[in-house]
């Protein structure tokens, strides 16, 4: 999928580090604030564990990337927003680098997400959402299922987003 000057692929091995140096770097920024010492540490095990890393190489954990189209064919890929699937319709990870918020890419990696999932069977998609992000999906249609929690940590609105096949 290509839309304003970026594109979504499936994310290959080769991705994997990179995107997950754009989530932490980003976690830092907008989440870790709020997180306390405990949940960093549990977020940043969580991404660097070896356990979620064999998951995505047995195509168990399907991710997405949002890559920045080169002006120049030499330039290394740029990866600007990262979005995974864990059961096949839990959103486990959506983020955008900070330089390139609000301009679409967080709604296509969605968006994709909803497509792959619908071809699962799947007729909706859930998320815990992170304060930061509650907006985002609220305005998505993304719907509050609990009350804010914390587990180990990491402070969450479990939501969901229902829709058709």
């Amino acid at each position: 999928m290509f839309e304003g000057g970026f594109r979504i692929v499936k994310a290959e091995l080769n991705d994997w580090e990179p995107a997950m140096e754009m989530v932490w770097k980003t976690f830092l920024k907008f989440e870790a604030p709020e997180y306390g010492e405990e949940g960093v540490k549990n977020f940043l095990d969580f991404i660097s564990g070896q356990q979620l890393y064999q998951m995505f190489m047995l195509g168990e954990y399907p991710m997405w990337i949002a890559l920045e189209e080169a002006d120049d064919i030499s330039e290394k890929r740029k990866i600007v927003g990262v979005g995974s699937l864990r059961a096949g319709n839990h959103i486990s990870l959506l983020f955008v680098d900070e330089d390139y918020q609000r301009r679409g890419i967080g709604k296509m990696l969605v968006k994709t997400m909803q497509a792959h999932s619908a071809t699962q069977g799947k007729i909706k998609l859930t998320v815990n959402s992170s304060p930061y992000g509650e907006d985002f999906y609220h305005k998505l249609g993304f719907m509050d299922t609990e009350k804010k929690l914390r587990t180990d940590g990491i402070i969450y609105t479990p939501m969901v987003l229902l829709y058709e096949i």
